[in-house]
Parts: C-alpha cells; sequence; structure tokens
C-alpha cells in the first residue's frame, strides 16, 4: 500500500498514536506528515516555514516528545516512543510531499494599484507593474478575487463612492480581459471612508487613490 498524507496543524500538540489510530485526513498550512506502508511505521512529521512566522508543532509518541520551531524542522517516528529529530531541506520536502503540496490552494495575497486624482486611470508606478500583478492573478486556477476601491478625501461622500466603484470595476475588466470568469469576481467602493493614510478632508493624498486586489 503506498504512502497515505496527513497534514498535521501547527502550534498543537499532535499524538501520533492516536492520530494514526482515527486515521484523520486533515489539512493545515504549516505542518506535514507522511504514513509509510503498511509493513512498518515510518511517520515523518516536517514543519513548513509561515509567510509572516512558522509557529511550531509538538510530536509525541509514548513517553517521547519533540517539538519542531524552525523551518523544515523535522521528526521521525519509526515505532511508539521514539520520536527522532533532525533537519530538513526545501528540496527534501518538495521529493516528499510534491503532490500533496501541489494540491493545496495557493496562499491569499493582496495588490494595490494607485490611480491619477479624480480618474479611474493608473498612475505611471501602477502601469509598469499591472500586468505582472494580473499575470499573478490569472496564473492561480480558480481564483477568488475581491476588489475594492478607495479615494483620498477630496469631494463629497457621493462623489467618492461613485469614484471608488468606477476604480474598481476598472480594474474588474481589465481581470475579464485575461479569461477571469466575472462570477469570481467581487468589487465593492469604499469611498473616503477607509484612507491609508489618515488625513483631513480636502487634502490630495495620492497613496488613498488605490484600489486592492484580495486573492484566494
Amino acid at each position: 500500500m503506498g504512502p497515505n498524507f496527513l497534514f498535521a496543524p501547527a502550534s498543537r500538540k499532535t499524538d501520533v498514536s492516536s492520530a494514526l489510530t482515527r486515521n484523520l485526513v486533515r489539512l493545515a498550512p504549516l505542518g506535514l506528515l507522511v504514513l509509510a506502508g503498511c509493513a512498518g511505521r515510518d511517520d515523518l512529521y516536517v514543519l513548513l516555514p509561515g509567510k509572516a512566522k512558522t509557529g511550531a508543532l509538538t510530536v509525541t509518541s509514548g513517553g517521547e516528545r519533540r517539538v519542531l520551531d524552525q523551518p523544515y524542522a523535522a521528526a521521525r517516528v519509526t515505532r511508539t516512543g521514539s520520536v527522532n529529530a533532525r533537519v530538513t531541506t526545501e528540496a527534501e520536502v518538495r521529493r516528499a510531499f510534491g503532490p500533496a503540496l501541489a494540491a493545496q490552494p495557493g496562499r491569499p495575497v493582496s495588490f494595490y494599484l494607485y490611480f491619477l486624482a479624480d480618474t479611474d486611470e493608473f498612475t505611471l508606478e501602477s502601469k509598469q507593474v499591472v500586468n505582472q500583478i494580473f499575470a499573478e492573478i490569472a496564473r492561480r486556477p480558480a481564483p477568488e478575487i475581491v476588489i475594492i476601491g478607495h479615494t483620498d478625501r477630496v469631494g463629497s461622500v457621493q462623489y467618492n463612492d461613485a469614484l471608488s466603484l468606477k476604480r474598481a470595476g476598472r480594474v474588474r475588466e481589465e481581470l475579464r480581459k485575461l479569461g477571469i470568469p466575472k462570477v469570481r469576481i467581487s468589487v465593492a467602493g469604499r469611498g473616503k471612508r477607509e484612507p491609508e493614510i489618515s488625513t483631513a478632508d480636502e487634502v490630495p493624498e495620492p497613496r488613498n487613490r488605490r484600489v486592492e486586489i484580495n486573492v484566494r
């Protein structure tokens, strides 16, 4: 029988014996476990690096206990009561867990694009990166995209609500040109309610004239 895969959540205690008994299969972002074969026991836990921080994973078997708290730290259990710590590499993890890693959804990402005052036209800086951002989004299989438009604090609430929604709609249309279905894109306009940089009314702050693109 080939290996089965179990993802073990980081930052919690994992009882190897009970996990095997219950035959659970769960998904979590940071911990991996491969259960090898029917003939013998060879359970390998690996702690993957997180986006901001790695977290920790505790592996116990019988009276033996190991805490994994560094990227690619690993623990192997070959029999009850034996937990052997080691360090793996990214290459080793990809060889051992390649299919499981490929099956995971991409991590959520966010992008910002900025606009000229009173328009839905991108700034020069945003024009230089917009194609790279859109290509990254299009590369993801079946992305779910939320686009939120914003403005600076110049003008009325009604005017800025309409302008922020227009900016979000502009980004949506650009994404649709790449073949992303409309049903996978939602848009909203927040007007001047949520500035990136706090200012008084009627202050033309360029960093507030933006669209936030959240992709998961």
